[in-house]
C-alpha cells in the first residue's frame, strides 16, 4: 500500500468512554444552589396592611391583585411606572419580579364585593385587574424544601467520603480535602546523597545503625535463618546531636527511599485525621519497600497514655498512637519497612511503643567528646577562610558540652564576627568571641552601672573564682568578666572535668563554688544582693538532689524519691509523709549552712588574694586562669580533658530572672 493510499484509508476512531466522577455531583449541587440564589434576585415581597393596599388602589398605583381565597392572602403587583414611588419600602433595592406586596385578611373578608367597590371609584384606564383563585399548587412547598435538601445532600456526599478515608478505610485518597493524607516527605533513593562519611563523630551510634543498613541491603541473610528484620530503632539524645542527619545517612548508605515526617503532623483538630495519616504513611511505605520511615520528635504523638482519663487526656492523640502501634505490629513481619524515630524525651514515651517488636533498639546519640568535636569542627570549617596559625585542638578543648548544632553555630558566628571587624581571615579570637556570645550573650558595654554596683559585681565574681580555684574538686576556671552580657551583669566560665560518677565531696566543692559569690558580697558590703539568684537556684536544686535522690543524707539514710518513669507528675500526693518532708527541709537547710560556713572560711583565709583578684578584675574587667595562677599559685586537682557541658556562673540584674547558659 502506497503512502497516499494509506492516508486515504478510513481512520478508526476510538470510542469515547465516560467515567463517573464524584466531582460532577458537587458541581451540580453548587450550580443548583447558585441558581436558586440568583433566581431570587432583588428584594422579597413586603408585607402590607389592607388599609395601605386600599390607599395604593385608590391612588392608581396597583396593576394587578391576585387573591388566594383558601389562604386569605392577596398578592399585589405595582405598575412599573409607579414602582419607584415605593423604593424606601424595599430598602432601595427594588424587586425584579412580582408580586411586590402581600396582605392578609380575615375569613369574613368579601373579596368580590370589596374589589368591585374600589374599581368603581377609578377611571376605566386605571382599574386594577383582579384574579380570585384557590391555591392548589405544591410548588411553593418544594421551593422551600429544595434549598435545605441540596445542602444536606452536599454535606452527605462531601463528608461521607472524607469520613470513610479518615476513620474507617484502609488508606484511601484522604478525603475531599486530603485531610487524612500523610504529610510525610519522600526522598527517593537516588536523591539522598548523605552517607556515613558526612556524619562526623557519633562512633557508637554509627556502629549500631550499621546493622540496620546491613538488614536493608541483605535481608535474605537473616530471613534465611528464620530471623526477623527489626521493626524500628529509636534515636535518643539531646537536641542538635545529629539524630536526623544520622537517619538520612542510614537511608543514603542503604540506598533506599526515605520518608520523613514530624510527630506533630499527626495531631489535628479533626477526629480521625491522625490515625488516617498513619495508615496512609505506612501504605505508601509498603509500596516503596524496602524503605525507611523517619518520625522526628515522636514524643508529640507517642506520649504515655494517662491512667486517669479525667486529667490531661486527648482521645485524638491516643487514637493516633493506637493506630501507630497497630501499624508497627501488623501481620507483615518482613515487609522491609524500618521505622526510625528521634526524641530527646524517651522517658515520657508510652511503654507499649518501647517494647520489643516495635522499637527493638534504643540508640543513644550523646554529646560529642574531644575527638568527635574536632571532627565536627573540620566538617563545618570547610568553607571558611581561616588564619594560618589556627589551632583546631585548642578550640575543641574550649567547647565542652557543645552539640553538633552548637558547633555549626560557633563557626557561623565566628565568620560573622570576623566580617564585622573587616578581617580577611578568621582567627582564634573570633572563635572565642563567638563562644562567649553564644554562652553568655552579647556584650552590653553601654549599660550604665554605678561604681558601687560595679564593685559588688567584681567581688562577687572574684569570690566564685577564688573558691573554685582553691577547691580541688570544683570545675576549673577559664575566664571571668564583669562586662554585662545578655541579662547577666557578670559571668564566670568553667571547663568541667570528665566525670562518669560524682561523689559527695565533689558535689560539696561544686556547691561551695556556687555560693562563693554571695559569701563574698556579705564579707565586703555586709549586705547580700539579688545578683546571686542563678547561683542560689542551682545550689538549692543540688542540695535537694543530694538529700532526696542520691541518698547522701545522714539522717534520711539511703533513700531515693527519684521517679525515672516520669509518671509521678499525674499524682496529687508526694511519695513521702509530712514528717519526712520536714526532715528533708531540715537536712537541706543544714547542708547549705555547712557549705556557707566552709566557703566563708576559705575566703577569710585567703582574703588578701581574694581582694587582689577583685582589684585586677575592676581594672581589666576580664581576667583568665593565668591571673589566678599568679596570685594563688598553680591549681591543684585539674587532671583530665574537659568533656561535660560548660557551666557559666552569672551575676544577674535584680529585676530579671537569669537565663542558665548551660
Amino acid at each position: 500500500m502506497t503512502e497516499k493510499q494509506n492516508n486515504d484509508a478510513p481512520r478508526r476512531r476510538r470510542p469515547i468512554k465516560f467515567t463517573f466522577n464524584i466531582s460532577w455531583i458537587y458541581i451540580l449541587l453548587m450550580f443548583g444552589i447558585g441558581w436558586m440564589f440568583f433566581n431570587q434576585g432583588g428584594a422579597n415581597p413586603q408585607k402590607e396592611e389592607w388599609a395601605e393596599v386600599k390607599k395604593q388602589w385608590l391612588a392608581g398605583d396597583i396593576k394587578e391583585v391576585v387573591f388566594v381565597r383558601n389562604d386569605f392572602e392577596g398578592h399585589v403587583t405595582i405598575r412599573p411606572d409607579r414602582l419607584a414611588k415605593f423604593e424606601e419600602n424595599f430598602g432601595g433595592n427594588l424587586p425584579k419580579k412580582s408580586p411586590h406586596f402581600v396582605f392578609l385578611v380575615s375569613g369574613s373578608f368579601n373579596a368580590e364585593e370589596m374589589f368591585e367597590e374600589l374599581n368603581a371609584q377609578l377611571p376605566e384606564s386605571e382599574q386594577v385587574k383582579v384574579v380570585i383563585e384557590n391555591h392548589e399548587s405544591y410548588w411553593s412547598i418544594l421551593e422551600w424544601l429544595i434549598f435545605p435538601l441540596l445542602l444536606i445532600l452536599m454535606w452527605v456526599f462531601m463528608f461521607r467520603g472524607m469520613n470513610r478515608n479518615m476513620g474507617g478505610g484502609a488508606g484511601g485518597p484522604g478525603g475531599i480535602f486530603n485531610v487524612g493524607k500523610s504529610t510525610g516527605k519522600l526522598a527517593e533513593k537516588d536523591s539522598i546523597k548523605v552517607t556515613f562519611k558526612d556524619v562526623a563523630g557519633l562512633y557508637g551510634a554509627k556502629d549500631e545503625v550499621m546493622e540496620i543498613v546491613d538488614f536493608l541491603k541483605n535481608p535474605e541473610k537473616y530471613t534465611a535463618l528464620g530471623g526477623k528484620i527489626p521493626k524500628g530503632a529509636l534515636l535518643v539524645g539531646p537536641p542538635g546531636t545529629g539524630k536526623t542527619l544520622l537517619a538520612k545517612a542510614v537511608a543514603g548508605e542503604a540506598n533506599v527511599p526515605f520518608f520523613s515526617i514530624s510527630g506533630s503532623d499527626f495531631v489535628e483538630m479533626f477526629v480521625g485525621v491522625g490515625a488516617s495519616r498513619v495508615r496512609d504513611l505506612f501504605r505508601q511505605a509498603k509500596e516503596k519497600s524496602p524503605c525507611i520511615v523517619f518520625i522526628d520528635e515522636i514524643d508529640a504523638v507517642g506520649r504515655a497514655r494517662s491512667k486517669n482519663g479525667g486529667f490531661s487526656s486527648n482521645d485524638e492523640r491516643e487514637n493516633t498512637l493506637n493506630q501507630l502501634l497497630t501499624e508497627m505490629d501488623g501481620f507483615g513481619s518482613n515487609s522491609g519497612v524500618i521505622i526510625l524515630a528521634a526524641t530527646n524525651r524517651a522517658d515520657i514515651l508510652d511503654k507499649a511503643l518501647m517494647r520489643a517488636g516495635r522499637f527493638d533498639r534504643q540508640i543513644h546519640v550523646e554529646l560529642p567528646d574531644l575527638k568527635e568535636r574536632q571532627e565536627i569542627f573540620q566538617v563545618h570549617l570547610r568553607g571558611l577562610k581561616l588564619a594560618d596559625d589556627f589551632d583546631l585542638e585548642f578550640l575543641a578543648k574550649h567547647t565542652p558540652g557543645f552539640s553538633g548544632a552548637d558547633i555549626a553555630n560557633v563557626c557561623n558566628e565566628a565568620a560573622l564576627t570576623a566580617a564585622r571587624h573587616d578581617k580577611t581571615a578568621i582567627d582564634k579570637q573570633d572563635f572565642l568571641d563567638a563562644v562567649d556570645r553564644i554562652i553568655g550573650g552579647l556584650e552590653r558595654k553601654s549599660k550604665i552601672i554605678t561604681p558601687e554596683e560595679k564593685s559588688s559585681i567584681a567581688h562577687h565574681e572574684a569570690g566564685h573564682a577564688t573558691v573554685s580555684w582553691l577547691l580541688p574538686h570544683a570545675n576549673p576556671l577559664f575566664k571571668v568578666t564583669i562586662v554585662p552580657r545578655g541579662q547577666a551583669l557578670g559571668a564566670a566560665w568553667y571547663l568541667p572535668e570528665e566525670r562518669q560518677l560524682v561523689t559527695k565531696e565533689q558535689m560539696i566543692d561544686e556547691m561551695c563554688s556556687l555560693i562563693g559569690g554571695r559569701v563574698a558580697e556579705e564579707m565586703i558590703t555586709g549586705q547580700p544582693s539579688s545578683g546571686a539568684l542563678n547561683d542560689l537556684e542551682r545550689l538549692t536544686k543540688m542540695a535537694y538532689a543530694m538529700v532526696t535522690y542520691y541518698g547522701m543524707s545522714d539522717k534520711l539514710g539511703t533513700l531515693s524519691f527519684y521517679d525515672s518513669t516520669g509518671a509521678r507528675g499525674y499524682d496529687l500526693t508526694k511519695p513521702y509523709s509530712e514528717k519526712t518532708a520536714e526532715l528533708i527541709d531540715k537536712e537541706v537547710k543544714e547542708l547549705i549552712e555547712m557549705i556557707h560556713d566552709r566557703t566563708l572560711k576559705i575566703l577569710e583565709d585567703n582574703k588578701e588574694g581574694f581582694l587582689a583578684l577583685a582589684a585586677i578584675l575592676l581594672e581589666k574587667e576580664v581576667i583568665f586562669a593565668d591571673d589566678l595562677e599568679n596570685i594563688f599559685g598553680k591549681r591543684v586537682g585539674s587532671k583530665e580533658e574537659p568533656k561535660a557541658e560548660p557551666e557559666v556562673e552569672q551575676t544577674v540584674e535584680p529585676e530579671v530572672e537569669p537565663v542558665d547558659a548551660e
